[in-house]
């Protein structure tokens, strides 16, 4: 029983979250002055959440938010927000979470950071360093996962990591 009223709370918290996108988002539509942003691919609104949690009222915004969502957001191995964003190297942006963190770049897009590879690129200097910013989220290979940056990538098979430079 605990672990069903466990799973039913997260259930409950996910679907507040996802009311009060989607209550937002109506509300954006209604508004015909609603802020819009051109992208080459697509026109996007700019949409903005804030998500409680143990720090206070967190906002999520733009391509952090966009991600965040894509990515399972509160139950996803993300977690909740830490902070605000923050302004990143070369005009980017970072938000931190308690699993991990999404990095937004205008050149190399939004990804997520997260687990020993994230450890291993922060250790070689983040997006600051000579691998840069994340240009793929993680994603799986034989063995493991791996990571790819503007100057490189990192995988991590059978516990190892492996930093490999262009």
């Amino acid at each position: 029983m605990h672990h069903f009223a466990r799973r039913t709370a997260g259930i409950i918290a996910a679907l507040a979250v996802v009311t009060a996108l989607g209550a937002a988002c109506n509300d954006k539509d209604k508004n015909s002055s609603s802020s819009t942003t051109t992208t080459a691919a697509s026109q996007t609104h700019t949409a903005e959440t804030k998500i409680s949690t143990p720090n206070g009222e967190i906002t999520l915004s733009g391509a952090v938010l966009e991600k965040y969502e894509q990515m399972g957001g509160a139950n996803s191995p993300l977690g909740l927000p830490t902070g605000p964003a923050k302004d990143a190297p070369d005009g980017g942006s970072v938000q931190e979470f308690t699993g991990g963190a999404i990095y937004a770049s205008s050149v190399h897009g939004t990804h997520v950071v997260w687990g020993e590879i994230r450890k291993a690129w922060e250790e070689d200097g983040g997006p600051s360093g000579k691998l840069g910013y994340p240009t793929s989220d993680e994603f799986d290979i034989p063995g493991g996962k791996q990571s790819d940056f503007s100057g490189g990538s990192i995988t991590w098979v059978d516990n190892k990591i492996t930093v490999t430079e262009k």
